[in-house]
């Protein structure tokens, strides 16, 4: 193959295709030193010689790829045909046959592809640790009386969880314990809730749960603090986390793993109606073993009696019968009396339920109720007549001072043109008009002499 320089004018230059090649390699390994690409890996190939060739490809595009053996031992998985990577790789050429190529350097797991790396290696240390051991594995109490459930108290797991409880065994009581499910803080505020719950020991097991979800979502119960908290609780840990194909960390370590939350609910809680079916039959058992239990015994007494009779021992016969009557009345007070105990359970049993009724409750608030109103109306008609015999006496007490009665016994208020009332003889001068004001009336009066003497009569003859 040549090539001629295409300028008319220039003498022809003739290249080889390995010059032109090192020319295209040089170039592009001189502008691209280094390189973070992403895409799939597809035609894998590991011959013997411990290099990996391989394709790596979008939904247009695609670039053949070499990894040398030195690069290829620091791998911490095993690429396969599929896998979504990141690659750092230098950019060169093929010269033998002149296709461009990546050299990569190191190679990583993208995506949930790395998520997943550190969920198995974090499940590797662990289980090396023994957290996953069955032999710290501790069984959950037969009838849990609380329960601590470890969720968002606004998703659907913990509607589930309670509406199974409820269902299947309405005699527990539950505390809901909210907490983030999915986000960077979660980890840690799972972990301070569990250990707060383990710490008031007033729980006999504790749920940790959440819905489905991808395994981003799910990240916060892959907390190696938080499997270590479940790891150390003193009470019996349950994890409910995701659906029935999800597994996370909590799940290994926990106790016992439930697919889902309302799985979890009914290991957690006996069935009511299991158990009340179950009392029935051991009733009925009882009942059937005592009836056969009388009935052998009267044949055994009936043969005994028979035997005596035939060797006609009169003493004896007295004797056994008083003593197989005693026995008689014995065995039946005490079965009466543990049919009488186990009906008393049932009613127990049977009271407890009704005890979830809500008409007691209402009544007893009704009445409640009706006794407080009584009370108040009791208080207002006391208030009223109070405020009703204060404001008498306010009024007698401002009759008592007012001047309208002083007026009423002959005395007069006067008045100067102002209007202001007149409390000395210096406020008037001589000839000036005042308004006297009187019980039933006003009138105007001019004041022809003023003086300060005592009160005279002799004034008002002239």
């Amino acid at each position: 193959m040549t090539v001629f320089n295409a300028s008319p004018d220039a003498p022809p230059h003739i290249l080889t295709p390995s010059t032109l090649n090192r020319w295209a390699r040089s170039l592009l390994e001189d502008t691209f030193t280094q390189v973070w690409i992403e895409g799939e890996l597809s035609n894998v190939a590991t011959p013997a010689s411990g290099h990996l060739y391989f394709t790596l490809k979008d939904n247009t595009a695609q670039i053949r790829c070499a990894m040398f053996r030195s690069k290829t031992l620091a791998l911490r998985f095993k690429p396969v045909h599929g896998m979504h990577v990141w690659l750092r790789a230098c950019v060169s050429l093929y010269e033998p046959r002149g296709e461009f190529q990546l050299i990569a350097e190191r190679m990583e797991m993208a995506g949930e592809g790395a998520l997943q790396q550190q969920f198995e290696q974090l499940k590797t240390r662990l289980q090396n640790e023994g957290l996953f051991s069955s032999a710290h594995k501790r069984p959950l109490p037969r009838y849990a009386r609380r329960i601590g459930v470890l969720t968002s108290a606004s998703g659907a797991a913990i509607r589930d969880v309670l509406s199974v409880l409820i269902r299947r065994w309405p005699l527990v009581k539950v505390d809901v314990l909210p907490i983030p499910v999915q986000g960077h803080e979660a980890p840690q505020a799972i972990v301070t809730m569990l250990q707060k719950a383990t710490r008031h020991a007033c729980y006999d097991v504790l749920l940790i749960t959440r819905g489905g979800g991808s395994l981003e979502d799910l990240w916060a119960f892959n907390d190696e603090a938080l499997a270590r908290s479940i790891h150390a609780s003193t009470t019996p840990v349950v994890s409910a986390v995701g659906h029935e194909v999800d597994f996370s960390i909590a799940d290994f370590v926990a106790d016992i793993r439930a697919p889902t939350p309302s799985a979890a609910a009914e290991l957690l809680v006996p069935d009511m109606q299991v158990i009340s079916h179950h009392l029935r039959q051991c009733q009925q058992r009882l009942s059937t073993w005592q009836q056969r239990r009388l009935q052998s015994l009267n044949q055994h007494g009936d043969h005994l009696f028979a035997r005596l009779q035939a060797q006609r021992p009169l003493i004896a016969v007295t004797h056994k019968h008083e003593k197989l009557v005693h026995l008689h009345r014995h065995l039946i007070a005490s079965m009466h009396a543990q049919q009488q105990h186990r009906q008393w359970q049932l009613n127990r049993i049977h009271a407890r339920l009704q005890a979830f009724h809500p008409e007691p409750t209402l009544k007893k608030l009704k009445h409640q109720l009706n006794k407080q109103a009584l009370r108040l109306r009791q208080l207002i008609k006391q208030r009223l007549q109070h405020t009703n015999l204060g404001l008498h006496q306010a009024a007698h007490a401002l009759q008592a001072l007012s001047p309208l009665a002083t007026l009423e016994r002959g005395y007069a208020i006067l008045l100067d043109a102002d209007a202001k009332v007149l409390r000395s003889v210096d406020q008037l001068k001589p000839g000036a008009t005042v308004l006297a004001k009187l019980h039933d009336g006003d009138c105007y009066l001019r004041a022809d002499t003023v003086s300060k003497k005592p009160y005279d009569t002799q004034l008002f003859e002239h």
